[in-house]
């Protein structure tokens, strides 16, 4: 069965090229997305982070020029969560959607405070890029 997934997005008023260009940076994610990491190292090709108290691996969707904005979060524990995100035109600006998956044993609780934690994360890279 597939498990729940919920798109959480927020409009940018700057072009899917800014954006984009700004988010593909690994080295920018402790700027906006603190529910993820707080630093980040890169380590010939790969990249890792800090998240809590653990050390995680970060994979990337290539650059493209489709928006995609995919990463993958490679756990300790060998767990993988996949992460799609997209930047595409809307209006005058861009709109930037995270599909956030629900997973198994979550709560209603957990996934409410995932939500809001990628929302968080979402807002402050629309604050950052819009004052560029």
């Amino acid at each position: 069965m597939a498990s729940e997934s919920k798109h959480i997005s927020v409009h940018i008023e700057r072009t899917p090229a800014e954006v984009y260009e700004y988010a593909a940076d690994p080295a920018h994610l402790p700027e906006w997305a603190a529910g993820l990491c707080s630093g980040v190292e890169r380590q010939g090709e790969r990249w890792f982070a800090v998240s809590g108290d653990d050390r995680i691996e970060l994979t990337f969707a290539a650059d493209n020029p489709f928006g995609v904005l995919d990463h993958n979060v490679h756990l300790p524990t060998g767990e993988v969560f996949r992460n799609p995100i997209r930047v595409v035109a809307h209006d005058e600006g861009s709109e930037l959607t995270f599909t956030l998956r629900r997973q198994p044993a979550m709560t209603d609780a957990d996934f409410a405070r995932d939500s809001g934690l990628v929302l968080a994360d979402l807002e402050a890279l629309k604050r950052i890029v819009e004052s560029r």
